[in-house]
């Protein structure tokens, strides 16, 4: 018998290990990326790689991380003290950046009882260019490709593995010491799941690890059974691939019958030349997080949620891609738009709950080149914020990072400091969000004055099209990428990589989100 108190108890636990790693992962890392913009996640698992909890961090990395696990337990059976270092989106990663490693709990028992893994975003894994985002036309040339392999065994650091990988970036330093903080949170997380065992008893902790997934499943089944049955269609596009492909079609037909939902993405375009393809992965995650978002209990994000949902892709399209299709934007770009076409759809059938379409980019530039002061590698990568969608009550939130991202911003210190940089500007993009009874929130304004020639790709979408307003809401305002350079500016596409020389000033404007409702508009607070 399920006691609900001890319920409540193991999933504040569970959650509260999650956290636990991700605060280690934070403090020890390297780089800004991981250490101010918390570009990482962690979670919890049982023995069979499915997820028990997740702390609050990204849900591109989340949704996506059971098949990393599963994929590292198949390929290396793991004893005490191992842990397994992969990246390869077609073995259960999603781009080259995001490294997972993957830790055994024993314990003491004879063989894994629970497993631990993180995912941070490397700043640099090699590839083409700097920050290993390139317009890219295959997965060769993103970066240094990591099928599931040990990189710690009984304790130690197999030394030949990590010079291989350290000899194949731009930043070896950096990359060594975000990898030994990853470890560092993992040992955190076989601590602390080896002492709730010893506190409860290894059958209590999984009886309740279950309970836990039974307790979402449910919940997401009674959201279900709120919704009006039915079959709804939804299309939407991104603006191109950076290679001449442009309205790239994402569509999904949903289906809810009583306490179960379909999704079938499969009459979306096939796989592009360019970059933005997505694996499977990203595209179950995306599905976890719009579904997650229905259910207004505050329950474990688990692999319980999507027990009753079915997804179906085609292999070889856009949103099932397969090797060695290019993969690099499809984890930060496609994901957001495989998230407004579900929402699209979910609004047919509940207008009145579903937003208008946020932002639907992540914005992302990397910079890199050699630092003159140093005489160093650098290598820069970040996101930006944009508009959230307006909402039936009240406007959307302006400037911040909405659906699969949940990083924060980096601070104009931490990049001055990492990069040959100068930020020259910060701040809200004012009258860019969708006008309506309730305005969709504004973008943000970025600009960064290059101290040093460099490389720059920006991989950024929504700026042919802006995001889709809501019950008669305009769009958001489609963002914009200029270059100023000795007092001319010249406006750049959405997907761009050249040398800029130093004194170049990138000007990023990111898109507002859709307003939602027709009418006068409401006064913003």
């Amino acid at each position: 018998m399920i006691n609900p108190i001890l319920l409540e108890v193991f999933k504040n636990r569970f959650a509260a290990i999650a956290e636990e790693m991700g605060v280690v992962l934070t403090r020890t890392a390297f780089s800004p990326n991981i250490k101010e913009r918390r570009d990482l996640s962690c979670a919890l698992f049982d023995a069979n790689g499915a997820m028990i909890a997740q702390a609050a961090h990204i849900p591109v990395h989340l949704g996506s991380m059971p098949l990393s696990v599963q994929a590292a337990i198949q390929a290396c059976p793991m004893a005490e003290g191992d842990m397994v270092i992969l990246n390869d989106p077609y073995h259960g990663g999603t781009h080259l950046p995001d490294i997972t490693l993957v830790a055994p709990v024993f314990a003491g028992q004879h063989a894994p009882v629970f497993y631990v893994a993180n995912r941070a975003h490397h700043a640099d894994v090699g590839g083409m260019s700097p920050g290993s985002m390139p317009l890219s036309t295959s997965l060769f040339q993103e970066g240094i490709i990591i099928p599931p392999l040990l990189l710690v065994r009984g304790g130690q650091v197999q030394g030949d593995l990590l010079r291989l990988l350290l000899a194949n970036v731009r930043t070896p330093a950096e990359r060594e010491g975000d990898l030994h903080a990853q470890m560092m949170a993992n040992n955190t997380g076989i601590r602390r799941m080896t002492e709730l065992v010893c506190q409860y008893g290894l059958s209590t902790v999984q009886e309740y690890a279950a309970a836990l997934m039974d307790y979402a499943e449910a919940m997401t089944r009674a959201a279900l059974r709120a919704l009006p049955n039915g079959t709804w269609s939804f299309e939407d596009t991104l603006d191109d691939d950076g290679t001449g492909r442009t309205d790239i079609a994402i569509r999904v037909t949903l289906s809810i019958a009583e306490d179960r939902a379909t999704l079938d993405f499969s009459a979306s375009d096939d796989k592009v030349p360019g970059c933005l393809n997505a694996v499977r992965a990203i595209t179950l995650s995306a599905v976890l997080y719009a579904f997650r978002c229905l259910v207004a209990q505050d329950i474990p994000t688990n692999a319980g949620v999507l027990r009753p949902i079915t997804v179906i892709t085609r292999p070889g399209s856009i949103l099932d891609a397969q090797f060695p299709a290019a993969v690099a934007g499809g984890n930060v770009e496609t994901s957001q738009r495989i998230v407004d076409v579900v929402l699209g759809a979910l609004a047919q059938a509940m207008p009145e709950d579903i937003p208008a379409a946020s932002q639907g980019t992540m914005n992302n530039v990397t910079i890199g080149g050699k630092d003159p002061l140093t005489g160093q590698a650098f290598a820069y990568y970040e996101t930006l914020g944009g508009g959230m969608g307006a909402w039936m009550g009240g406007d959307g939130e302006s400037a911040v990072h909405s659906h699969m991202t949940n990083t924060r911003n980096t601070p104009v210190e931490a990049l001055e400091f990492s990069a040959p940089v100068q930020v020259r500007a910060y701040g809200i993009r004012h009258g860019s969000g969708g006008a309506g009874k309730w305005r969709g929130g504004d973008g943000l304004i970025r600009e960064v004055k290059l101290l040093a020639d460099a490389e720059v790709t920006l991989l950024c979408e929504r700026r042919a099209h802006g995001p889709w307003g809501q019950a008669g809401g305009r769009p958001g305002m489609p963002g914009r990428n200029l270059v100023i350079f000795e007092g001319k500016q010249h406006e750049l596409p959405g997907k761009w990589s050249g040398r800029l020389p130093a004194g170049s000033i990138l000007r990023i404007e990111t898109p507002g989100g859709g307003g939602w409702g027709s009418g006068e508009e409401a006064p913003s607070p």
